[in-house]
């Protein structure tokens, strides 16, 4: 455990003076601050935020989640000549590296809103809840990167289905779905589109955060549908499971690659 946190210690050190990381924070800090003066709106700047967090932190953690794996070869192999064991060097190399994205989101977004905390007094619920669906994206697509990293060893191919990923779970699923949706459209698929999304991460922090909003209305009977199971403790609780699960699948599998894989 002391080598783990020795290794955490080092690499939350080392990334905190990476422009990536300094560039992360000034762009969450920035963009929230851009938001809040230009709309006024708490509602606007929330929602805002959360398109900005499903789409851009998933790219920021399977594509710098993928180099830093890449960059860190040698560094790795040295530390693998030391009698440390595999498990604590990922522990270290994994929450070394999200530990200051973390900070950066929260930081980043919290320092924005608290400065014009009365303008959100009546959303804090949905920002908090906002700031835990960005949290979860951070831990799944940078579990996600180590997983594709540790599984291919040339750095252009473990990029390329980095960026299929953030294009698959972003873009082409919505696609599909609605693909599905209008093809089969005489059919209930109401409860079918509901476990689809829950299959995607980003589509559930989306939707989750959305629906909070009271905007179910809008989306028909699909929307009551939704909001009669998000909208619950139920639907809270096994919403967070899933994102959990998505998490511990993919850090377990990439832990169990790197623990067999020949440096």
């Amino acid at each position: 455990m002391n080598k783990t946190l020795k290794i955490i210690k080092y690499q939350i050190k080392d990334n905190i003076q990476s422009r990536w990381i300094i560039g992360f924070f000034i762009f969450f800090l920035t963009f929230t601050y851009w938001l809040i003066n230009f709309t006024g709106d708490a509602p606007k700047v929330i929602l805002s935020i959360l398109n900005m967090i499903l789409i851009v932190i998933p790219l920021i953690s399977l594509v710098f989640g993928s180099i830093y794996i890449y960059n860190n070869l040698n560094y790795i192999k040295f530390m693998l000549t030391q009698p440390i064991k595999r498990l604590s060097l990922y522990f270290g190399l994994y929450f070394g590296l999200v530990i200051p994205l973390l900070f950066c989101l929260t930081f980043g977004i919290g320092i924005g809103v608290l400065t014009f905390f009365p303008l959100f007094e009546e959303y804090l619920s949905i920002v908090i809840l906002l700031l835990i669906t960005g949290l979860f994206q951070i831990l799944i697509f940078t579990a996600i990167a180590f997983l594709i990293a540790t599984s291919n060893d040339d750095k252009l191919k473990g990029l390329g289905i980095s960026i299929f990923v953030w294009l698959f779970f972003t873009i082409i699923y919505d696609g599909l779905i609605l693909f599905i949706l209008q093809t089969f459209q005489d059919y209930p698929l109401e409860r079918i589109a509901l476990g689809l999304t829950m299959i995607n991460p980003a589509d559930l922090g989306r939707i989750f955060i959305i629906l909070k909003f009271d905007v179910s209305a809008l989306m028909g009977y699909t929307g009551a549908v939704f909001e009669d199971f998000f909208g619950n403790n139920v639907g809270l609780i096994i919403s967070l499971s899933v994102q959990i699960i998505w998490f511990l699948i993919s850090f377990i599998f990439g832990l169990k690659i790197f623990k067999s894989k020949d440096f």
